[in-house]
């Protein structure tokens, strides 16, 4: 999506630009921001999209409204995936989408003109793999980051026989390409509202055949390394999920929650929500997602240039379980719609 297809309210406060880059294996990788355009941005947000999804498009709701609340974010479509070169949705190697994404997101995080600003991860799904891959590479590098129903551990009941995943390894050696792994719709699954799911299907950037052999060895063996690792998982972290997620289990996200190290790290469960809380909810749903991330986002903004051990956050050594605000409960009372939070840290 170029500016001259954005509103002319989006295009009034945010500046929207696409650039193409190389990798290091000499593939173009489309690379898109959107910055507030009346004021210095707070902090940067670096966003790593889901698997078969895109930036420019899907994610433009997101860099929209992460703008409007003052932030700098900056999107890049990985190796096979939107506009960005490579046999589309074709994961050879799961470390290379995550070193593409580091090279890019550290290039803007060191430029002149975000050097001195908090800089935050932001992962949808598989993204949210990608993110926390990039932490691992760079455990001290990042302020935060906003989790939204991540990819990091296969449920029990789905989770392959070691004999299927060796057999499954040898045929992907073999027929790297085929689309031959077998998978129920995930945009029926993921979205809720049906014009949404219109919308997605007719975007052309988006991947929506079956998932390719070698695709599917390396998202389940980075899965299964993610789920071993969480423990791993030290900077401040946001978990928002869909208490009726189908696509990635909550269980997950609360596995994580209990298992990283972190000392500041929130997870919350929103009932009768889907995968796509960010993008395929009702509008209300949608908000409340939203101000929760921006209301998290806003306490963490103010460690510029500096990793999460220098920022001086205050942290609390108590976990507390509470409903959310009473002001969010007042917003929503109609609706009859709340939120469960488990919170350490602010």
């Amino acid at each position: 999506m170029t500016p001259a297809d954005m509103s002319g309210d989006q295009l009034s406060n945010i500046k929207y630009e696409e650039e193409f880059i190389q990798n290091s294996r000499g593939m173009k990788l489309f690379t898109c921001r959107w910055l507030p355009a009346d004021r210095e941005a707070k902090a940067i947000i670096c966003l790593c999209h889901g698997y078969g999804m895109e930036c420019s498009i899907f994610m433009e709701d997101t860099g929209v409204r992460l703008a409007k609340a003052g932030y700098a974010v900056f999107g890049i479509d990985l190796e096979g995936h939107g506009k960005s070169a490579g046999t589309r949705c074709y994961i050879k190697n799961f470390d290379d989408l995550v070193m593409d994404s580091v090279t890019f997101f550290r290039s803007v995080a060191e430029s002149i003109e975000y050097r001195e600003k908090a800089r935050f991860l932001y992962g949808e799904s598989m993204g949210g793999v990608v993110a926390l891959l990039i932490h691992r590479k760079q455990p001290n590098y990042w302020n935060g980051a906003v989790l939204v129903a991540p990819m990091c551990k296969i449920a029990e009941e789905i989770k392959p026989h070691p004999l299927v995943i060796s057999i499954l390894k040898k045929l992907s050696l073999i027929i790297p390409t085929w689309k031959i792994v077998p998978t129920e719709n995930i945009i029926d699954s993921a979205f809720k509202d049906p014009e949404k799911r219109q919308k997605i299907r007719a975007n052309p950037y988006i991947y929506q055949d079956k998932p390719r052999l070698k695709t599917g060895y390396e998202l389940l063996v980075t899965s299964l390394d993610m789920e071993k690792r969480l423990d791993e998982v030290s900077l401040p972290f946001l978990v928002v999920h869909g208490e009726d997620d189908k696509v990635t289990d909550p269980s997950v996200s609360k596995l994580l929650y209990t298992s990283a190290k972190s000392s500041d790290k929130t997870l919350k469960l929103y009932p009768d929500m889907w995968h796509g809380l960010t993008y395929g909810e009702p509008p209300e749903h949608i908000e409340l997602v939203f101000s929760d991330i921006v209301a998290w986002l806003g306490k963490r903004s103010g460690a510029a240039g500096r990793c999460p051990e220098d920022a001086h956050l205050e942290k609390s050594s108590v976990a507390e379980y509470a409903m959310m605000s009473a002001e969010s409960e007042r917003k929503l009372a109609n609706d009859n719609l709340s939120s469960k939070t488990l919170h350490n840290g602010f």
